[in-house]
C-alpha cells in the first residue's frame, strides 16, 4: 500500500497546522492558533480522503 497525493498533502497540512497552533500558543497570537488548528483539521480531513480513495482503489483491484 503507497500513499496517494491526498494523504501526502493531508499530512503535509496536519503538519503545518500543527506548527502554525504551537507558535500561535507560544506567541500568544490567537489568530494564528486558531488557523493552525483549522488547517490541521483541513489536513486529517484530506489524509482520511485519500485514504478511502486508497482503499476504494485497493478493492477495486482485487476484485477485477
Amino acid at each position: 500500500m503507497s500513499m496517494n497525493k491526498d494523504q501526502i498533502k493531508g499530512r503535509a497540512n496536519e503538519v503545518d497546522g500543527k506548527i502554525k497552533e504551537v507558535t500561535g500558543k507560544v506567541v500568544g497570537d490567537k489568530k494564528l492558533e486558531v488557523k493552525g488548528n483549522v488547517q490541521g483539521s483541513v489536513g486529517a480531513a484530506q489524509t482520511k480522503l485519500g485514504e478511502v480513495k486508497r482503499d476504494a482503489k485497493d478493492s477495486s483491484d482485487k476484485g477485477a
